[in-house]
């Protein structure tokens, strides 16, 4: 993917950006999730069970599973900042968690560029409003405004 000028990025402020390619959230991405955050409820790892205990049908994500997947989504699908060092995640401004991610399950993400706004260092504070959506559901997994920072790579001063 071709990097993006930081005026193109600029003027693409209040479109959407990209979407994302489906993602099959499995059974064993939630066992190793669960595992990763010692979260062990049932609903995420025992398939029996949260068939016949939960509204679900079986097992669902952890939100929060879900949430992780963001960087994969930008890294398959947004263009890189030119002269861009690194990105850095730099918080949430509101989660809204919508419907569950059954296991077995296809997401992507839709990315709405919010807002840019360059700080005084010179880091980049970038705004993207995004939902992952659920095939086949009317309702996405959830929506989000997600704040990221890029960090530029410094210039060499002329000797």
């Amino acid at each position: 993917m071709e990097p993006i000028s930081l005026d193109d990025l600029k003027n693409a402020v209040g479109n959407e950006i990209g979407l994302s390619p489906w993602r099959v959230v499995t059974q064993e991405m939630i066992d190793k999730f669960a595992d990763a955050t010692d979260d062990h409820q049932f609903i995420h790892i025992d398939p029996e069970r949260a068939r016949k205990e939960t509204p679900f049908g079986g097992t669902i994500a952890h939100g929060f599973l879900s949430l992780s997947l963001l960087s994969t989504f930008a890294y398959e699908t947004l263009p890189p900042l030119k002269g861009a060092a690194m990105g850095i995640n730099y918080g949430f401004d509101k989660i809204r968690f919508a419907a569950p991610v059954k296991s077995g399950a296809q997401v992507r993400a839709r990315f709405k560029l919010a807002d840019i706004n360059i700080r005084p260092s010179g880091w980049i504070e970038v705004a993207y409003d995004v939902t992952v959506e659920i095939e086949n559901s009317v309702k996405p997994a959830f929506s989000a405004r997600w704040l990221t920072l890029t960090v530029l790579e410094k210039k060499e001063e002329p000797a």
